[in-house]
């Protein structure tokens, strides 16, 4: 949509511990954003868990909401999140740990880093 917000909600696999995914149970509060009143799913574009939203929400395009599903609020709230890891974002080695912080696997930051380089190129 041109306000920013995804047209159909991204919602995530369940984070159940199969194939490799976490283990987190959902709570009355998760499930609002999911409705899976068993396990958590990441959200939006920038696939928050939502106690991660809870913690890092912002409202990136100033309309006085901060919705995980509107990709102005999820970018501002990602690049909240990234800066507080304290990493120079500014070195190869910076950005690396910042995005692990983000998500604690290797193969997640090869995946962010090849799709940052193969957006770079463009």
């Amino acid at each position: 949509m041109p306000d920013g917000t995804t047209s159909l909600q991204i919602i995530g696999p369940a984070l159940d511990g199969s194939a490799g995914m976490a283990a987190i149970r959902s709570d009355a509060e998760s499930a609002q954003w999911h409705g899976d009143t068993s396990w958590d799913h990441a959200i939006g574009p920038m696939q928050f868990i939502p106690s991660t939203w809870e913690k890092w929400h912002s409202d990136g395009d100033g309309d006085g909401k901060d919705d995980p599903h509107n990709i102005f609020d999820a970018a501002y709230a990602a690049g909240r999140y990234l800066c507080a890891s304290g990493a120079d974002l500014t070195t190869g080695e910076g950005w690396t740990r910042a995005v692990f912080s983000y998500d604690h696997s290797d193969d997640y930051v090869r995946n962010v880093l090849a799709r940052a380089n193969s957006y770079a190129a463009r």
